[in-house]
């Protein structure tokens, strides 16, 4: 029974097509949705408070430059360092793959401080309850982008849904943890999109924010405990470097929301922007 329930093969190519030298890969399709999604939902959020669309706009630029750029020096830093300080050029070669999450969510952070203080002048954790309610839903995108490439799965497992990644001549079932983190981010998005619309959450500053930070870093600190290492390094240690690398995430997440339900609720003033 185990044997015919482990015979779930995955062969895909992550190489939908190629023109030339130009290769169209279902992870960087499955990103670019996954950014168009979240700025979707990011507007019609922003727009509910009369945030003017020039601000939209350049906000998602911010945000999608950090984002790269973080998730890379991220990986280059956390998970590889050994390999890229002996082969710098290859730090700009982003499509050889290597993307960290951590790292994506410092570059977030680190853009939208610098929007806050040059674009918006307002509060910079009134910009992250927001935009983090949409960035749940784009990392969900991401960990698909992982399934396509055959990535970051999980030990060997008799589980019914385990899966065979023969691309990397694996012959026994394995847990497919990019699915795992993939559910848990999209109901990481189903929770604060009901906090957002329903509640009085978006009042309460770091609310959304803190919650955010507890719901996908937790999720990826268990889900790490059947996780392959990404790297050799990483098997001397008691828990690996993306467990780590969460821990501070889920403990400042849990200070903002005790902070933000113990605090008197705040009214925001909708903000309205004149080009001058």
């Amino acid at each position: 029974m185990i044997d015919i329930l482990n015979f779930i093969h995955w062969n895909v190519n992550p190489e939908i097509f190629h023109l030339g030298p130009l290769s169209i890969r279902w992870y960087g399709l499955l990103f670019a949705a996954g950014f168009l999604s979240g700025y979707y939902v990011a507007e019609k959020i922003l727009k509910s408070e009369n945030v003017d669309q020039k601000w939209i706009d350049s906000l998602f630029f911010y945000i999608i430059i950090a984002t790269i750029v973080g998730a890379r020096l991220g990986h280059v830093f956390f998970y590889g360092w050994d390999y890229y300080s002996q082969n710098p050029s290859e730090i700009f070669k982003v499509w050889h793959g290597g993307l960290a999450s951590h790292g994506g969510a410092f570059g977030i952070l680190i853009a939208l401080y610098i929007h806050s203080k040059l674009v918006t002048k307002r509060s910079m954790v009134w910009a992250l309850d927001r935009i983090l309610v949409p960035t749940a839903l784009v990392t969900a995108f991401i960990r698909f982008g992982n399934l396509m490439n055959s990535e970051i799965y999980g030990f060997e497992t008799s589980l019914p849904w385990g899966i065979i990644f023969e691309r990397n001549g694996e012959v026994v079932a394995k847990h497919p943890t990019q699915l795992y983190e993939a559910l848990a981010y999209l109901l990481t998005f189903g929770i604060l999109m009901f906090l957002y619309w329903r509640t009085n959450s978006k009042n309460k500053p770091g609310l959304l924010l803190g919650t955010f930070f507890v719901l996908m870093f937790s999720s990826r600190f268990l889900i790490e405990f059947i996780k392959e290492n990404q790297e050799a390094f990483e098997s001397e240690m008691a828990l690996n470097m993306g467990q780590w690398l969460s821990v501070p995430f889920i403990l400042f997440g849990v200070f903002l929301v005790v902070r933000a339900i113990q605090k008197p609720e705040k009214i925001y003033k909708n903000m309205v922007h004149k080009n001058k």
